[in-house]
């Protein structure tokens, strides 16, 4: 069976490069160096119109949605905050578009920091905008301790108090419809959130990427690797023969 293709966001910003000076579609390399760490392939998906969503999540075997800038308050009904971060107004439309698909497709799909928070927010849920002291320097990834809720999918993935990097000043206030919280900081702070199953789509505050821990992204690709191989109707094998299957 061929490794998930995993989708993973990217956002706009000016860059330089050799002689280059421009816009550029960027991604944290160790985004897509989790990704291969947890077994699966991955691909960037640079922002593009919400009216896309639906046919680049059909190519995928499972989906993140990437930290970044805040989400700007006007999707969860709230005035910015002096404190939250310019809007991303194109970025905001276009993830929570690709978490609407892959919710709606059942596509395994994982939101990291902003990625969580902007999960809630599709789902009807509001954030914090400003936390004291939860960013200890500009640029600057700091470690803290997160405990996970027993019986949730995140404490079968990571059972035991786990310290994780972490980089935000925002955090999930209202829960959106259907989510439950499966991972706490010490402070209260809300650092998972999980839909129940059969649906796979977790979010977690903090930065696996910046870390050596594997298990999250483990995780979504063998969910992955488990919704190709289920079969499907009208086909004679299961989801990984048609993708895995020769051109004519």
């Amino acid at each position: 069976m061929s490794k998930p293709l995993i989708g993973v966001t990217t956002y706009l910003d000016q860059a330089r490069w050799g002689v280059w000076d421009m816009e550029a579609a960027l991604l944290p390399a160790r985004y897509p160096g989790l990704v291969r760490e947890g077994g699966g392939l991955a691909v960037m998906l640079p922002p593009d119109g919400p009216e896309a969503a639906a046919a680049v999540v059909a190519r995928l075997d499972g989906l993140v949605v990437a930290g970044g800038a805040d989400v700007e308050p006007v999707r969860y009904g709230a005035e910015p905050d002096p404190r939250t971060g310019p809007p991303a107004r194109a970025r905001d439309a276009w993830e929570l578009a690709l978490i609407d698909a892959a919710l709606a497709s059942g596509t395994p799909l994982l939101g990291i920091c902003r990625g969580m928070q902007l999960m809630n927010v599709a789902l009807g849920g509001t954030l914090v905008q400003h936390l004291d002291g939860h960013v200890e320097a500009v640029g600057v990834i700091g470690r803290h301790a997160v405990k996970p809720v027993p019986g949730t999918l995140y404490a079968s993935l990571v059972p035991e108090l786990a310290e994780v990097p972490t980089y935000h000043h925002q955090a999930v206030d209202r829960l959106g419809t259907g989510l439950t919280v499966s991972a706490h900081a010490e402070d209260g702070t809300v650092e998972a959130v999980e839909l129940a199953a059969p649906a796979w789509a977790l979010g977690v505050q903090w930065h696996p990427e910046m870390g050596e821990d594997p298990r999250v992204m483990r995780g979504l690709v063998e969910a992955a690797r488990a919704r190709r191989a289920v079969p499907v109707p009208g086909a004679s094998g299961p989801v990984d023969a048609l993708v895995s299957a020769p051109v004519p």
